[in-house]
């Protein structure tokens, strides 16, 4: 079978490369001259299933209003007339419910550890290499009360049987060594042994040569302005490219744009509930190893993800609600500095770290969209938010058994 896949993110290449090895004839389009190149490109490295929860959670409203006004804000609202912001919002809130919370983090909880095995798989199979480490995430508490507030966590842990292990302060520092400068700073910590870190940019371009090598053709710097739709389905796909307009047909599509899906879903009709949430992130060169971290650091307080890629930390968080503005933002950029500079004084140079933003593209309950969508041949792969790297290899595992007809490895 012919599929066209929309999306050469990290999400749209693993499809591509599970699809191509189940026997199907696959090309991605991408608008950008390379894979990878927006929002998988500099994301936080975290590759962490034991983390994976999603955004609406009882008390949700409340945190929000408190992180608006911090000074180092981790969410961020800029006031716009835009429908499909409030839509958004509305629903996010009314998943804010403990029946909901448990339901939706079981749901991606699944996908994440199934993720996670596929990746393990995958990097036995090829040997694949993207500055990977497999030393746990370290979520780092400054309060009693947020260490207190860890038992709905741990219980949806204990039933999917997530190893986990509640730290006080000498336990966070002996698992990270490099915050022994800041003890004052730490209350204690939830160690997840089983989460990873890695380059997802590194990953994506490894594993599109992988996919070339099983036929994939990737077509680059091609924009999708429309999909057509018949009686069948989608009937072919428009984009624009430096040779001009294109119409490209196959038997089936993947949509898998990212926070773009739900602007070329709207045109055959489809209503995507997936909304841009805006994120940045600092890379740095390590200055002292026995000062930086050794995995991934998450700040609980600021919502900040301090994690070692090879000789580079990168630092990730924030949330900005502005539509599809890409703006950099200097005071998104201050609560990147100083939580590094916080927990990591001696770690890596600041001043010589490079500043990026992109746009996760997040669902209003959690959970991402993958499998079949109303239209009969098309296919969504997409909503991932900040758990795309996370997700990236389960989804696609997944959606190329569905668009295969093989039973999936897990209900989702």
């Amino acid at each position: 079978m012919k599929i066209i896949i929309l999306g050469g993110g990290v999400i749209g290449v693993s499809t591509a490369y599970y699809l191509a090895g189940a026997g199907h004839d696959v090309v991605v389009v991408e608008r950008q001259p390379n894979v990878a190149l927006e929002t998988s490109f500099a994301n936080a490295g975290e590759i962490s299933p034991g983390y994976s929860a999603p955004w609406a959670a009882p008390g949700l409203p409340l945190k929000a209003v408190k992180w608006l006004f911090m000074h180092y804000r981790p969410l961020v609202i800029w006031p716009k007339p835009d429908l499909a912001m409030i839509r958004w919002g509305l629903a996010l809130l009314s998943n804010c419910t403990a029946a909901a919370y448990e339901k939706n983090k079981a749901r991606m909880l699944a996908l994440a550890q199934y993720s996670r095995a596929c990746l393990e798989d995958l990097r036995g199979a090829t040997g694949i290499q993207y500055d990977q480490r497999t030393q746990g995430t370290l979520q780092l508490f400054r309060t009693q009360q947020q260490l207190d507030g860890t038992a709905a966590d741990i219980a949806v842990l204990k039933r999917f049987g997530v190893d986990y292990a509640l730290l006080d302060r000498a336990g966070c520092i002996a698992a990270e060594p490099g915050l022994r400068h800041v003890p004052e700073k730490i209350a204690g910590g939830l160690r997840l042994p089983g989460d990873e870190t890695g380059d997802c940019f590194l990953y994506a371009n490894a594993l599109a040569g992988l996919a070339r090598a099983k036929g994939v053709q990737f077509l680059f710097g091609h924009t999708v302005t429309r999909m057509e739709e018949n009686k069948s389905g989608i009937a072919a796909v428009n984009v624009d490219g430096p040779d001009g307009p294109m119409r490209l047909e196959a038997d089936a599509y993947v949509l898998a744009l990212g926070s773009y899906s739900p602007i070329v879903g709207k045109t055959v009709g489809l209503r995507i509930p997936v909304y841009p949430v805006k994120g940045y992130s600092l890379t740095l060169p390590v200055s002292s190893d026995a000062d930086a971290p050794q995995s991934t650091v998450m700040d609980e307080t600021f919502k900040v993800a301090v994690t070692r890629l090879g000789d580079r930390i990168r630092v990730g968080g924030t949330a900005e609600l502005a539509g599809y503005n890409l703006k950099l933002r200097e005071a998104r950029r201050q609560t990147l500095n100083h939580v590094v500079s916080d927990l990591f004084p001696h770690a890596g140079d600041v001043t010589k770290a490079s500043f990026w933003t992109g746009l996760r593209p997040m669902t209003p309950d959690g959970p991402p969209l993958v499998g079949k969508s109303l239209i009969d041949n098309l296919y969504l792969n997409t909503g991932h938010g900040t758990l795309g790297w996370t997700m990236a290899a389960g989804s696609g595992r997944l959606l190329a058994d569905i668009i295969s007809g093989k039973k999936p490895d897990i209900a989702y």
